[in-house]
């Protein structure tokens, strides 16, 4: 099985508008909630390729009641999220019909407490015994140290499981320089960490700092993979107008499940971005149109080459 690992899981509510107006009242046309967080959102997605998915994080509260209701009804996805006193957060976004923009509005996740947090890292490394690949994904919620990821990346290398990290910040600095297999960076994350603006510099820099691979996400031009067998672009056919919420974790999804299926890294790329771009047509985070995704895959411009022998 996949474990995703998500420590500030939230409940996603999406609102949808005929227009988003600033200082004026608006109707709601359709509500939708779903267990989310990003590490929920790629096992969503890995669950509707096929893949078996544990889940674990944190939960509590009457929120994390409602998340993990919702999420026994997930096929293929098998909850072990660790309870807490305080409330998972909510996100709220507001997506306007009209434009196809969405409002992301995020609560603070639950402050954790150290107790909490060492039960936490236990059963975590008890699920690594059954685990095929690790993501850790997303921000960190208060109480939880920041230095969480790194010790996260390490007792999955100790374990020999690949781990691919999603998050940014310093959690993102510490966790690179703990040596996980894949980190997958937004072209802001990226200059962050680096302090380069230039992509293929600023992830080669990266690896340097530790990482295996990197896999940038560029937006509208894709994804830059530099790894140890070579260096691709992969560039989606055209831009998809829909709701972006989502879309990165998406492309997470790809790259996991290529992973662990052993896919050559331009058919991991196509796939992620594929996924990406069908996740935006889709209106809530953590599903794609499975339609969009398989008419985009074929249309995936990849270039590069591995590297010399």
């Amino acid at each position: 099985m996949i474990l995703t690992v998500t420590l500030n899981a939230a409940l996603d509510i999406t609102y949808q508008v005929p227009a988003l107006t600033p200082h004026a009242s608006h109707r709601v046309t359709e509500v939708t909630e779903r267990p989310g967080g990003k590490g929920l959102n790629v096992a969503r997605v890995l669950a509707a390729l096929g893949h078996d998915v544990t889940v674990t994080g944190l939960a509590g509260g009457d929120t994390g009641r409602t998340l993990r209701n919702r999420l026994a009804h997930e096929p293929r996805v098998t909850d072990t999220l660790l309870p807490v006193a305080g409330a998972t957060r909510r996100t709220i976004a507001v997506v306007d019909a009209t434009t196809g923009d969405t409002t992301q509005l995020n609560e603070p996740g639950p402050q954790v407490s150290p107790a909490e947090w060492a039960a936490f890292q236990s059963a975590y490394e008890e699920l690594l015994r059954d685990a095929s690949a690790v993501a850790l994904c997303g921000s960190l919620p208060p109480g939880v140290p920041v230095g969480a990821y790194a010790v996260l990346v390490r007792a999955a290398r100790a374990a020999k499981i690949p781990v691919l990290l999603d998050t940014s910040g310093e959690p993102l600095r510490r966790g690179v320089a703990a040596r996980p297999d894949i980190v997958k960076p937004n072209s802001d994350e990226l200059a962050e960490l680096t302090g380069s603006h230039e992509p293929v510099q600023a992830t080669r820099d990266a690896r340097r700092r530790g990482a295996h691979t990197v896999v940038a996400s560029l937006g509208a031009e894709g994804l830059l993979a530099v790894t140890p067998d070579g260096t691709w672009q992969a560039t989606p056919p055209s831009r998809v107008r829909g709701n972006p919420t989502g879309a990165g974790d998406s492309a997470v999804a790809g790259l996991l499940s290529g992973l662990v299926e052993a896919l050559p890294w331009p058919e991991r790329l196509a796939r992620s971005i594929a996924l990406s771009a069908a996740t935006v047509a889709s209106p809530v985070a953590g599903e794609f149109d499975a339609a969009a995704y398989e008419e985009l895959l074929g249309r995936v411009v990849v270039t590069g080459a591995e590297s010399a022998a």
